[in-house]
């Protein structure tokens, strides 16, 4: 299962598209050059005048889209947006799903490990199996944000034992 490198919506795996909810990938079965390949020419589009920190991350979805997104700065450093932000947006965007593999760049096109708002992002639209390219290999989000807060913990609050 292997992204395209164009990251054509609709395209994410060479060979048939997966249906939703289904296993995660083994981190073998994805192509990570090309998920990173999708990240590097999406960071190209990024606006990053005050840091000169361009960043971009592509992320295959579990029905075989492909979504991106780039960091955008503003001079109001707080109201600035991450490249994950991005991505996640146009993942609602083009209609929702879980995000199954990811992989997040630097300026310098090598892997990136996303900032903490960054990972709770990943693990809300990802879940604990979806699989990240790091700088130390492809990890699982369980072991990327141990002991994650997540939508049970709401529910465990609201509706006590």
């Amino acid at each position: 299962m292997s992204p395209d490198p164009e990251g054509q919506p609709g395209d994410g795996y060479a060979a048939e598209p997966a249906s939703r909810h289904t296993a995660p990938p083994a981190p073998e079965d994805v192509d990570w050059e090309a998920l990173r390949a999708k990240a590097i020419d999406i960071m190209g589009k990024a606006y990053a005048p005050y840091s000169n920190f361009p960043v971009g991350v592509a992320g295959i979805v579990d029905d075989g889209r492909v979504v991106a997104g780039c960091n955008v700065e503003n001079a109001a450093y707080g109201v600035g947006l991450c490249a994950e932000c991005g991505m996640v947006s146009e993942l609602h965007a083009t209609g929702g799903g879980r995000l199954v593999a990811v992989s997040c760049v630097g300026g310098d096109g090598q892997p990136l490990m996303p900032c903490g708002r960054c990972r709770q992002l990943l693990w809300e639209n990802g879940g604990p199996d979806c699989l990240l390219l790091t700088p130390e290999g492809v990890l699982p989000m369980r072991e990327v944000l141990p002991q994650a807060f997540g939508p049970d913990n709401l529910t465990a609050a609201a509706h006590p034992a």
